[in-house]
């Protein structure tokens, strides 16, 4: 009796360190208040870039891939977006894709004539860190980091409300 109460209790002893484990070094996912995660993405030229770089400027990060119809019905107000805001350097847009084949997103790009920026994060920490639960997901980045807002699902990006949006965020003191 008393070994089968040993072995019980060493059971759950040793659930228990692995459940504190597992939450241990599971990955803090971002939330509306706190500092955006320091991601790091790659163009389609290869080249990194870091979010940490674009401080001093709002950032519109969007999760999509071309297999979602919610994605591909909200494009046309990001390339929008992303021709409004090209140039100014209090804007920046990332468009991230989301367990997508990149040459498959290239091409779609170019058949529909979409000049938005697209970065890949082959390791998937970004869509972690971020706590993307599927895609169009869209989070919005004020000029000191901060997560101000996380949009699930698809919106109208280039309409006058989302603008004004943008542009508030941008005239914020840094």
């Amino acid at each position: 009796m008393k070994n089968k109460a040993f072995i019980l209790l060493i059971i759950l002893l040793s659930g228990i360190t692995i459940a504190f484990l597992i939450i241990r070094h599971r990955p803090e996912i971002t939330t509306i208040g706190s500092v955006a995660p320091d991601i790091e993405l790659i163009d389609i030229n290869k080249n990194k870039i870091k979010l940490s770089e674009l401080s001093g400027a709002v950032v519109f990060i969007n999760f999509w891939a071309t297999w979602c119809e919610p994605c591909i019905n909200e494009l046309p107000s990001i390339e929008e977006l992303s021709k409004l805001t090209s140039g100014n350097p209090k804007f920046k847009l990332i468009t991230i894709l989301f367990k997508d084949d990149e040459y498959r997103a290239f091409n779609f790009m170019k058949e529909n004539g979409y000049t938005f920026p697209i970065y890949l994060n082959p390791d998937g920490s970004a869509a972690k860190n971020f706590g993307i639960t599927g895609v169009p997901e869209t989070f919005i980045i004020d000029k000191k980091g901060i997560l101000r807002n996380k949009i699930i699902g698809p919106a109208e990006w280039d309409s006058p409300r989302a603008l004004e949006t943008f542009q508030a965020l941008m005239n914020e003191p840094d």
